[in-house]
């Protein structure tokens, strides 16, 4: 019996440790699967016709952010935006900013906006309603900043201005253009002038 038990017990414990192989490698399968599933950039979930809204410490709205169609990442946790309207009011003017496509990322610290860009900011004092027109433009919606490294044409009621690269500050209310810049200025009594000949163009319609 002794001599029975003794060589049972190794076939025993063998049985055992292929059964608790089998369980542990069962229990990890489960959570390897969804690690290995945000590997893989696929969307989580989509919204149509998004509208999202900002508010600061007291309640105001800071800023607001209109898509056609928004796609989530659980990968990096980014955001694709499609036809996307973003408007900000920090202390500066506001700004309202289109484009084709926008990508946000993970803490919504940048918003990078690709194809047919056009940023206006809106007419503050004696300042005129400034557009600024690009492919490419990057936004730090927290430090109220906006910039480029590709073409940009600027315009307002007074200039026309083109360059490679920029970076505006729209609290401050400091532009910065890097390189290639050009520009057309019309003086104030040239653009009334302007409006003047086009009022009585449309007067003689």
């Amino acid at each position: 019996m002794g001599e029975r038990l003794s060589t049972l017990f190794p076939v025993a414990l063998l049985v055992l440790l292929a059964a608790l192989t089998y369980w542990l490698d069962r229990a990890v399968q489960p959570a390897a699967a969804p690690r290995e599933k945000l590997l893989r950039h696929d969307p989580d979930y989509t919204v149509d016709k998004l509208l999202a809204t900002r508010m600061d410490v007291n309640g105001r709205v800071r800023d607001t952010l209109h898509a056609a169609r928004m796609v989530h990442y659980p990968d990096d946790d980014s955001t694709e935006l499609e036809k996307p309207r973003f408007m900000t009011f920090g202390q500066g003017p506001p700004l309202a900013i289109t484009s084709n496509h926008a990508l946000v990322s993970s803490n919504g610290g940048n918003i990078y906006f690709r194809g047919d860009v056009r940023a206006t900011r809106a007419p503050y004092g004696n300042n005129s309603e400034l557009t600024v027109t690009t492919q490419y433009l990057h936004l730090l919606p927290d430090d109220n900043m906006a910039k480029t490294d590709q073409a940009v044409t600027i315009q307002d009621a007074s200039m026309t201005i083109d360059a490679v690269g920029m970076e505006l500050n729209n609290e401050t209310r400091i532009l910065k253009l890097n390189a290639c810049v050009r520009g057309v200025y019309n003086s104030a009594a040239a653009v009334d002038a302007g409006k003047a000949d086009k009022g009585n163009a449309q007067g003689k319609r």
